[in-house]
């Protein structure tokens, strides 16, 4: 059976998490924040996810974090996951399709390489033409009547995206802890920053959630934040980086007939030509990684964490 000794199964798991369970956040999200306020929902989420992973690491060996690390991945984790996935909660609180912002999220291929064009990365033109046909895209999201209803939630949509790519860049060159444990303190760290955002802004709960925002905390929080990033640690060392990252056009697709299917979310023809402009943009930019030779996995690891 030379197709199953190509295509493991562990390998079609992986794929698979990546693919349906990060793509299905965005659904889950948009049920949680009916019952959870947004920061608080993703504050809970990380610190048990965090708090679990940390755990579970320790106990199997891996060395405590030194204090600079802390500060490193704690920078990251504010970045990623509290910028980044409480931009994304916030503006589905705000009545903004959970497709449309699987979509406006997947622009983060684009913002990685204008973020790393700083940090002295060349663009070759093939992702130069990405990032000028992403941006097209962009504002033509933007002239769809789901981000017209809700601007803070564009706007914010834009800044998780442009937050989690700078994140992204920048964690290459801190000293981030070895393998899992970079995440597992990310999460730590940005899901108490999320909580004291909750407070802060005055978030409360006005009623204990019932069973169906339950299950969403426990979605996010096992599949999404634990089960998915070890999917993605599993691909970025079996197969080309630029295979690992294919998840940016698959989710949005994902995203949206889930929410069809199950919530009755629409997407008008203007996000519609939007997803195929920025799916086609983020190929473009996938297209030249395929060509390079793979990427030393504890150098890319850093730069992908679950954000979803």
């Amino acid at each position: 059976m030379p197709g199953l000794r190509r295509f493991p199964l562990p390998l079609i798991a992986a794929f698979f998490a990546l693919y349906v369970i990060w793509g299905s956040t965005y659904l889950v999200i948009r049920i949680g924040v009916e019952y959870w306020p947004p920061l608080l929902l993703a504050g809970i989420r990380f610190v048990i996810a965090g708090t679990l992973m940390y755990g579970f690491l320790r106990w199997r060996g891996a060395p405590a974090p030194t204090w600079a690390q802390w500060k490193a991945a704690g920078i990251i984790g504010i970045l990623l996951l509290a910028c980044g996935n409480g931009g994304v909660s916030v503006a589905e609180h705000m009545g903004v399709a959970s497709g449309v912002a699987a979509l406006a999220v997947a622009t983060v291929p684009l913002f990685t390489l204008l973020c790393g064009y700083f940090w002295g990365a060349r663009n070759t033109r093939l992702e130069w033409a990405g990032i000028v046909l992403g941006l097209i895209g962009i504002a033509m999201l933007n002239l769809g009547s789901n981000l017209q209803s809700s601007p803070l939630g564009a706007l914010l949509l834009i800044f998780a995206a442009a937050a989690w790519a700078f994140g992204s860049v920048w964690s290459k060159h801190l000293p981030l802890p070895q393998g899992a444990m970079a995440s597992a303190v990310e999460m730590l760290v940005g899901g108490v920053v999320l909580l004291i955002g909750s407070a802060v802004s005055g978030e409360h709960l006005d009623a204990m959630p019932p069973i169906e925002g339950w299950a969403a905390l426990a979605y996010l929080t096992f599949f999404g934040s634990i089960i998915a990033f070890n999917a993605y640690m599993y691909l970025l060392k079996n197969v080309r980086p630029a295979a690992a990252t294919s998840y940016a056009y698959v989710n949005p697709a994902v995203a949206v007939l889930l929410g069809i299917v199950f919530v009755g979310e629409t997407i008008g023809i203007e996000e519609a030509l939007a997803m195929l402009v920025i799916i086609s943009a983020v190929v473009l930019i996938g297209l030249p990684q395929w060509r390079r030779a793979p990427v030393k996995p504890a150098a890319v690891v850093q730069t992908e964490s679950s954000v979803n």
